[in-house]
């Protein structure tokens, strides 16, 4: 079984997760707090980032898109119908241009300010009061986010 260490409130281990679920995987899951800096987990990943999957033979594979691409070559070309990637090349593209916007645009302008300043400052020790001015910065941006996702909606059939 695959292993995914992952922390529940960030959005690329959202993503590898809900990716996992489209193709019925089952993956043994491990909460890692990335900022405790654990010896084991960085002799796994050691620019200690998440997500990390453990896969056949406990072959570290680190990050989000790098996850997605390799669950894609092993378990969706398997599944034409069900695939998450599209099989031409420029569609191809445009979905990584989508992931990429969510989960490294929005992520630096929204998503980061609000999970940092409201959950993991509560989960750290040290962690500090939430900074209103983070919040209301991410609560600014948000907006452009959700008219260019309205926009992407309205505009195709897939998103």
């Amino acid at each position: 079984m695959l292993t995914l260490f992952h922390h529940t409130v960030l959005a690329s281990c959202r993503f590898v997760r809900i990716a996992f679920g489209e193709y019925g995987e089952e993956l043994s899951l491990v909460e890692e707090m990335p900022w405790a800096r654990r010896k084991e987990f960085l002799a796994l990943n050691p620019a200690g980032g998440l997500p990390v999957l453990l896969a056949e033979g406990d072959t570290p594979i680190v990050g989000h898109g790098v996850i997605a691409e390799y669950l894609d070559e092993t378990r969706g070309v398997l599944k034409r119908d069900k695939r998450l990637l599209a099989e031409n090349p420029l569609d191809r593209a445009e979905i990584r241009r989508l992931v990429d916007w969510y989960l490294g645009k929005m992520e630096h302008d929204v998503t980061r300010h609000l999970v940092r300043e409201r959950v993991l400052k509560r989960m750290m020790e040290d962690g500090g009061s939430p900074d209103s001015a983070a919040i209301r910065a991410a609560r600014s941006n948000i907006k452009q986010h959700l008219r260019y996702t309205n926009w992407l909606a309205g505009s195709r059939n897939w998103l």
